[in-house]
This record gives C-alpha cells, sequence and structure tokens, in this order.
C-alpha cells in the first residue's frame, strides 16, 4: 500500500520495559547490564566533592559555601560540608554549620548529620 492509502495502520512507539544505560535525576551515568550485577565503580575524589554539596543542598534548601574535608572510606566517601545557615550583619557574625556527608561508592548520599554551630569569624583553635 501507498503512504496515505486506507487500511495503512500507524506505529505506535511504545516505551520499552528493557533496562538501558541512562541518566539519573543528579546527571551520573548509571551502567546497566543485563543479568550481571556488578560492584558500583568508585566515585572520583572531585565527582564526590560535587556530589556531596548537591545532594547536600537538595535536603537543606541552602547552598554550601565549601567542602572543607573529603576522605575516601570502605563503603565510599565521608565528606564535611560548610553550609551559611543564618545571614547576619556584619558577615562575620553569620550562623554557618559543618555537616557530616556520608556517600556510598557510586556517589549517591547515604546519610548526613550537622556536626558542629559556629560563627563565621570564628576561628578554631587547637
Amino acid at each position: 500500500m501507498a503512504v496515505g492509502e486506507e487500511g495503512e495502520t500507524e506505529r505506535v512507539r511504545r516505551p520499552s520495559s528493557r533496562k538501558t544505560a541512562g541518566k539519573s535525576n543528579t546527571g551520573r551515568a548509571e551502567k546497566r547490564t543485563s543479568g550481571t550485577k556488578r560492584a558500583p565503580r568508585r566515585t572520583s575524589a572531585p565527582q564526590a566533592m560535587r556530589y556531596a554539596a548537591e545532594q547536600l543542598q537538595e535536603l537543606l534548601g541552602r547552598a554550601p559555601e565549601s567542602v572543607s574535608a573529603l576522605k575516601p572510606t570502605e563503603d565510599g566517601w565521608q565528606a564535611d560540608v560548610e553550609v551559611l545557615e543564618l545571614e547576619r550583619v556584619p558577615g562575620t557574625t553569620s550562623v554557618m554549620a559543618s555537616y557530616r556527608v556520608l556517600l556510598d561508592k557510586g556517589g549517591e548520599l547515604v546519610s548526613y548529620e550537622r556536626t558542629r554551630r559556629y560563627t563565621r569569624g570564628q576561628i578554631d583553635r587547637g
């Protein structure tokens, strides 16, 4: 039959139920394999810093100021992220907080906790 003639059937494209490689909502590539399960590849240190800050911002609704510490753990990464909690004038009196963020090997946030609150102008004494 020629295009446009009666009796022609339309092709409807339906979403595939088959899993393929794609991107998660955080923009990270996900690898999917058929039938085999692999351990996730360890995220690099720069990626872990970005993921920790991005995911904490999503949860808290506040933009992190910096990542002050990052170290690999057996299960992924541990990061300390500094966040402005309360802006004041002058800026040295603004209230800051340190959050400890745990990421799995793939860079997904597993847990976080606030470990410290302090004024921006405060200096640590050791």
